[in-house]
């Protein structure tokens, strides 16, 4: 199915709902790329138990289509100084809610309560800051099927995929914020900050190791 085998199917099938996809994700490690940058496959996330944003979206994009979604993501985009992050996205009972691979505790799962989709990015803007407690989030795409990079084999490859980020950067976004709302933002204050900085794996750096 899709070029998966026996395995990896049997694997994506079980995940037969988005709560279900989501623990997944989170057991997975995240990936601190220590080789360097990375865009991995859905199938080399697999093979690799590791993942971070873009690659756990669209892990999680394959496990909605298995079960009968659309493969869809989103792309939130940050000011300059910070990094955009990519969530997967369904419907259900004609709601919205988004799938999510981090390592912090705010841009996470979102459950299907949303009418649009600019309410479910809405959802994720006071926790989106940078490591300052600037808030970031300045546009979103709107959500991007998968399906159109089936002939580029974007689910089984053992090569990095970057073309879906490059394609991701490219497609129009909308803008959420103006220029007299971005002067009146208020930073995170220090308990803000102090929880926002736990992270749920510990890179070697950040360890001391």
């Amino acid at each position: 199915m899709y070029g998966f085998d026996k395995k990896e199917v049997s694997v994506l099938k079980k995940l037969n709902s988005p709560r279900k996809i989501q623990d997944f994700l989170d057991r997975l490690k995240i990936n601190f790329e220590p080789g360097g940058d990375t865009c991995l496959s859905p199938r080399m996330v697999l093979k690799e138990r590791k993942a971070h944003c873009i690659e756990g979206a669209m892990l999680a994009a394959v496990a909605l289509r298995l079960n009968g979604h659309r493969p869809l993501v989103v792309d939130l985009a940050s000011s300059f100084h910070d990094y955009d992050h990519v969530i997967a996205v369904y419907r259900q009972n004609g709601y919205w809610g988004a799938i999510s691979k981090v390592n912090h505790c705010g841009l996470r799962y979102r459950d299907p309560v949303y009418k649009t989709i600019r309410e479910l990015v809405m959802s994720y803007f006071h926790e989106y800051t940078d490591r300052k407690g600037k808030k970031t989030l300045r546009s979103y795409s709107m959500p991007v099927d998968l399906s159109r990079f089936d002939k580029k084999g974007w689910m089984t490859s053992g090569k990095d995929v970057w073309f879906i980020p490059e394609y991701l950067l490219n497609v129009p976004h909308k803008q959420i914020l103006s220029r007299s709302q971005i002067s009146t933002l208020r930073k995170w204050d220090k308990f803000e900050m102090k929880v926002g900085s736990l992270e749920e794996w510990k890179s070697r750096a950040s360890s001391g190791i």
